[in-house]
């Protein structure tokens, strides 16, 4: 059995989906590796890398997908990609199947059963698949340090002969990953921290990091969270309530990094231009959501600029900004999903369609898109 590795072609993506480590990992799996050469180029895996792990190295994307078995990557596949792939063919990546449905018709005419990532379920079992969360984790950690790069002061306390410089004040905007990833670095780095979150499981780990928790807490507040652990969307009604807390909270804050984000949906609204109004000149906002509308309507995508005196970054891909470690955690992401059905005696493909894990990523089967969010 032969598993691809291709060259990511959207703009600005540094990840790769195949590190060295799991390259022989693979290979001890039973199958042979085709990586295109100079695909781990921007996360610094060479291709005498990866040759030393054991994978054959193809001079181009058609060479490496032409008989491959499965296809790992990224981010979804170019027209051209999916064309190069064989009928039969298994593909995982983050297939952004909510914006990119059109893409997941192509993969099911072409007759590839394609597994988008981000529909992994939240089960203990699927843990070390996760990718949304070894992204987030590295997203929320990197807003915080781009802050601080461009923040005009320092974020600790700090005593000097001259004086005292007190510290920043931080608010996170949303308690998943990324947000107790930020919470946890903002600590280090000495700031005075607070964050909100419309899940009330969010406030006990919050506080457990040395975070302030900030929200309206009504009995609405008390059933703000799905079965499967995300965020449901609040009333027109709690939102104006939880808007004018946060009008008052942010008017104190020098950085605030927004990381709300609904699956499938276009990102909430959470930090409005009158609040932004309100913000101290040279103040950061830190926009996580910047690919899905943002949640400052004032965030422009890729951009970092100025608006009322507030800086806004708007970067869409920060695990990008790390991609050598984005790209190790991924691609264990990877191993371990393709661990679940690749017989590790013979190398051979099992796909069980009745497993929780399989059924749940599955998004195109035997010609046709299977999954109940893309369905009819």
């Amino acid at each position: 059995m032969i598993i691809a590795i291709p060259k990511e072609r959207r703009a600005g993506e540094t990840r790769v989906a195949a590190s060295a480590e799991t390259v022989k990992k693979l290979k001890g799996l039973g199958l042979d590796v085709v990586v295109e050469t100079g695909a781990g180029a921007s996360a610094f895996f060479s291709d005498a890398d990866y040759s030393a792990a054991g994978a054959t190295i193809a001079p181009d994307a058609a060479s490496a997908l032409k008989n491959a078995d499965i296809v790992l990557k990224v981010r979804g596949p170019t027209a051209e990609e999916i064309g190069a792939m064989k009928r039969g063919a298994i593909l995982a990546a983050l297939l952004s199947p909510a914006t990119e449905k059109e893409n997941a018709a192509k993969l099911a005419e072409a007759g590839v059963d394609a597994f988008a990532m981000e529909f992994l379920p939240r089960i203990s079992r699927a843990q070390a698949m996760d990718v949304l969360s070894s992204q987030a984790n590295l997203a929320g950690y990197k807003a915080v340090i781009d802050a601080a790069a461009q923040f005009g002061r320092a974020m600790p306390m700090m005593m000097t002969a001259a004086g005292t410089i007190a510290p920043a004040r931080v608010l996170i905007m949303g308690v998943g990953v990324a947000g107790l990833q930020a919470i946890a670095t903002a600590k280090r780095l000495g700031a005075i921290v607070s964050a909100t979150d419309v899940r009330p499981a969010t406030k006990e780990q919050v506080e457990s990091l040395g975070g302030t928790f900030i929200a309206v807490m009504d009995d609405e507040f008390k059933n703000a969270q799905t079965a499967a652990g995300y965020a449901k969307e609040m009333s027109k009604e709690y939102q104006a309530k939880q808007a004018a807390l946060i009008a008052e909270t942010i008017k104190k804050q020098d950085i605030v990094i927004t990381t709300a984000l609904i699956p499938g949906r276009k990102a909430p609204v959470l930090v409005s231009e009158e609040m932004v109004k309100t913000m101290k000149p040279g103040s950061i906002i830190v926009d996580l959501a910047a690919e899905q509308g943002g949640n400052c309507p004032l965030t422009e995508p890729n951009k970092v600029c100025v608006k009322h005196g507030v800086t806004l970054m708007g970067h869409t891909n920060l695990p990008g900004h790390l991609a050598v470690d984005a790209s190790s955690l991924y691609a264990r992401n990877l191993f371990n999903f393709v661990s679940l059905f690749v017989d590790k005696k013979t190398g051979a493909i099992a796909l069980n369609w009745d497993d929780e894990i399989i059924k749940g990523a599955g998004l195109t089967r035997g010609g046709a898109v299977v999954h109940p969010a893309l369905k009819g």
